[in-house]
């Protein structure tokens, strides 16, 4: 974890590696030894992916299995359905919260619902009744899940500095995933034996078990007002402000950046394709510990496409805008593949072939062999979709505030696109019917992101267009030259000069 000095970078964005020397600012001293490693950006990074890993990963594990891992899969739509609505809600005033509260604090308390909700299934496989439990847990989950993405976001881009944003989201991508990887492992060990269509309670357990671990983490990392990049700069984290100063904040972040309206369809497909891929696809057509399987090849799959689709967008030999357009142009191309490929799946089955007697694809089964490479393909999609769409927001903003914003409205309006499939699942709607709404969001999404990246992604972020960072606690806005004055006069002793 060398660090490498980049010189030349304007205010406290990180990087000026994307398009050289803008304004030369202060560098301040990061800490060396022990303490230096803890405050490493990626030591916190990489604690923050662990902080996902036994929560939202685990929670894509137990999703990833179709219906949660029961044959009759309505309740754990349901859920979702509850999950996501309120996740909705939540997430849009996330960002306010988290700027708020910290980001640690704010972490902790989104943590608590995975725990909660995981631990509803184990009820509702001991307890045949359980399954409004099931749909109220989900519903706390989503108010909980608003606020830890959020923050995570913020945290996840904030301390990156511009050239490594696509390594970062990598990192924490890789690490998050895994979470879903150990998952899936665990129910595949439970249920390897297991040829029914539903797994046992071991699975749920293991899971709880993790979830509790998960809590803790946020307690151990560290402050974000101590945080320096590699770089040299400071992380920016803003003043206190009050509750309608913030409030005003969410609403700059809107009016400001109109732009970031544009990736809206691009989040709202984020989530709807689970339904399909996780209930349609793997929920449906395969047997238990086939599922199980499956699932662990999703998350694993996931792991190499965060990574590889993240070091192609921090390439250094290419300015910032070509590797947006060579990001969108491998979506274009991934996201044709895999639905064709599916369409010829998808159209040889209905709802109406499957009953909870049925005999399901097993791992055995000679036919098993080309759908579970698709459905790797599948998560090879999912998270280069998740990690462009994270780069893009970074490509707008350093400032943490804005980008926990940010993050708060991609959460929103991902899980509302989220109830919106799983509530359609629910109602036993057309496997095909959901499909087909899956590839056509998917290409919108595309369509409508084209143009905000010809016109708002440059090689450089500027200070001028970080609004919340040139915010005052009342809620004032300064000049950018105001700020970099207020910055350049601090006493030589708390920093070094670039």
């Amino acid at each position: 974890m060398a660090d490498a000095t980049e010189k030349g970078s304007a205010y406290n964005s990180g990087s000026g590696s994307d398009n050289g020397s803008r304004e030369q600012v202060a560098l301040y001293q990061r800490p060396t030894g022990l303490k230096g490693f803890y405050y490493h950006p990626v030591t916190q990074v990489v604690m923050l992916g662990f902080v996902c890993f036994m929560g939202p990963g685990l929670f894509n594990a137990l999703n990833g299995l179709g219906g949660g891992g029961k044959f009759d899969a309505t309740t754990g739509a349901n859920a979702n359905v509850a999950l996501y609505s309120t996740f909705a809600v939540s997430a849009f005033f996330a960002g306010t919260i988290n700027n708020k509260l910290g980001s640690r604090l704010t972490l902790l308390l989104g943590t608590t619902g995975y725990s909660l909700y995981i631990g509803s299934f184990l009820a509702s496989n001991i307890h045949a009744n359980a399954g409004p439990f099931v749909i109220t847990a989900g519903a706390i989950l989503g108010v909980c899940a608003g606020l830890l993405w959020s923050a995570q976001g913020s945290l996840m881009l904030g301390y990156a500095t511009e050239g490594q944003k696509g390594v970062f989201i990598g990192i924490f991508w890789g690490i998050f995933n895994l979470g879903a990887v150990v998952g899936a492992a665990v129910s595949l060990g439970e249920n390897i034996n297991n040829k029914a269509n539903a797994v046992g309670n071991g699975t749920y357990i293991g899971f709880l078990i993790l979830t509790l671990i998960g809590v803790t983490i946020p307690m151990t990392m560290a402050d974000p007002d101590k945080m320096v990049r590699t770089d040299g700069t400071k992380v920016t984290v803003g003043t206190h402000r009050s509750w309608k100063v913030e409030l005003y904040g969410l609403y700059l972040t809107l009016v400001k950046d109109p732009m970031i309206i544009m990736l809206f369809p691009m989040f709202l497909a984020s989530n709807w394709f689970y339904t399909w891929q996780f209930n349609d696809y793997n929920g449906a057509i395969f047997n238990a510990r086939t599922r199980s399987l499956n699932d662990f090849l999703y998350w694993l799959s996931q792991m190499f496409g965060s990574i590889a689709i993240g070091a192609l967008l921090d390439r250094k030999r290419l300015s910032r805008r070509v590797r947006a357009f060579s990001g969108w142009g491998i979506l274009v191309v991934m996201v044709f593949l895999v639905h064709i490929w599916a369409y010829f799946y998808q159209r040889n089955y209905t709802r109406a072939d499957f009953t909870e007697d049925s005999v399901k694809i097993d791992f055995k089964n000679p036919e098993y062999g080309g759908r579970v490479v698709l459905y790797i393909f599948c998560g090879l999609l999912d998270a280069m979709w998740q990690t462009t769409a994270y780069w893009l927001m970074g490509a707008m903003s350093n400032d943490p505030a804005k980008l926990a914003n940010f993050t708060g409205f991609y959460k929103a309006i991902q899980s509302a696109g989220g109830a919106g499939s799983w509530r359609v699942d629910a109602q036993k709607r057309p496997y095909m019917n959901l499909f087909i709404s899956t590839w056509v969001l998917l290409a919108a999404g595309l369509v409508c992101t084209l143009p905000m990246i010809h016109l708002r992604v440059k090689n450089h972020t500027d200070l001028e267009e970080e609004t919340l960072m040139r915010m005052d606690s009342e809620g004032q806005l300064h000049d950018a030259s105001e700020i970099r004055a207020a910055e350049t006069a601090q006493p030589p002793s708390e920093k070094e000069k670039a």
